[in-house]
């Protein structure tokens, strides 16, 4: 599976990029996974629901199942976080993964740059960042540009410079 990342400062537009992108890879014939990086506590069960019953009690894993999703929720229960490579192994084959956040690993990363936030670019910062799309475009730029709102030029960007993660 081919991997690249998004980077930017918080409110840069990096969730509304990709869920703009997705569609378009799509139509490129590309099947799309997302790992998203959360800095914080956050759960995706519903307290008194039977599954989070069950997590509670102290299950290792629980995997609730319907006939429109399943979702495989895995307790650290003190364990280190996983990182980016292994939680590779834990998804279907796709064609190309997009990572938001994990913005130290290694990965190739398009950086998502808004001029209104007001914060500095991350490149050259950060020698994993392949390429920049933003609403200005960087003076004496060596990156692949694309502008935010090109959204075909961006998809196209995505799917060149992913590469696949060791």
């Amino acid at each position: 599976m081919k991997v690249i990342g998004l980077a930017g400062w918080s409110g840069a537009g990096k969730t509304t990029l990709l869920t703009r992108a997705i569609p378009q890879l799509q139509k490129q014939g590309l099947r799309v996974s997302v790992i998203k990086h959360a800095h914080h506590a956050f759960d995706v069960d519903v307290p008194g629901k039977d599954s989070w019953k069950h997590r509670e009690a102290g299950a290792a894993e629980v995997l609730v199942s319907s006939s429109q999703r399943w979702a495989l929720m895995h307790e650290l229960r003190g364990e280190p976080e996983l990182g980016l490579h292994e939680l590779l192994t834990h998804l279907s084959p796709v064609d190309l993964v997009i990572v938001e956040g994990y913005k130290t690993q290694g990965h190739p990363k398009l950086e998502v740059h808004r001029a209104v936030v007001g914060k500095p670019l991350l490149y050259p910062n950060d020698p994993n960042i392949v390429a920049i799309a933003s609403d200005t475009r960087p003076p004496n730029l060596a990156l692949p540009f694309a502008d935010l709102n090109d959204v075909e030029a961006i998809a196209d960007l995505v799917d060149e410079l992913a590469r696949p993660y060791p």
